[in-house]
């Protein structure tokens, strides 16, 4: 016997205000220059550059003034010594609109929740395009990027908080 649910039980779920529409590999490269050596060769743990940024912009919509694309910018490269072991370089994008947040809080929640929100994949094919080329999987960190953001825009965010002073 099932129950039915009265009006008053049911509950209508809240609007999100930030909504992921799609995500994409806009860009994936794998290079492996030196196999089979860089394989079978011994040689140690190689050391790891890594490379993270982010980029956001408008799409131009008719009935929206709210969508962008969020993309996301990856390059890793496995070296010993001078020669390169691996190098992945990924763009990892994501189309998402946003509501109920106002127009300039846009930016940081496009450069920092964002990625946040999307880095779970790109971790994800990072490690398994270096299992795939041969290695062991590149497990990436977390990445703290309100950290990110601070560092790249912190002229533009001193400039208004004096503007804000003043």
């Amino acid at each position: 016997m099932s129950e039915e649910n009265s009006p008053e039980q049911q509950q209508i779920a809240p609007d999100v205000p930030i909504n992921i529409l799609t995500q994409y590999v806009r860009d994936l490269s794998f290079e492996n220059p030196n196999a089979p050596q860089s394989i079978i060769g011994g040689g140690g743990q190689p050391d790891m550059d890594l490379n993270i940024g982010m980029d956001a912009r408008k799409i131009p919509e008719e009935d929206s003034d709210s969508l962008y694309e969020v993309v996301i910018n990856l390059k890793a490269t496995a070296k010993r010594g001078e020669d390169v072991v691996f190098m992945v370089e990924l763009q990892y994008g994501a189309t998402v609109e946003i509501s109920q947040i106002p127009q300039e809080n846009h930016h940081p929640v496009l450069l920092i929740e964002i990625p946040r929100l999307v880095f779970p994949y790109v971790r994800q094919i990072v490690s398994d395009t270096t299992v795939r080329g041969g290695f062991p999987p590149l497990l990436l960190n977390p990445v703290d990027f309100q950290a990110l953001y601070m560092e790249r825009f912190k002229d533009e965010i001193e400039a208004a908080q004096k503007t804000a002073v003043n």
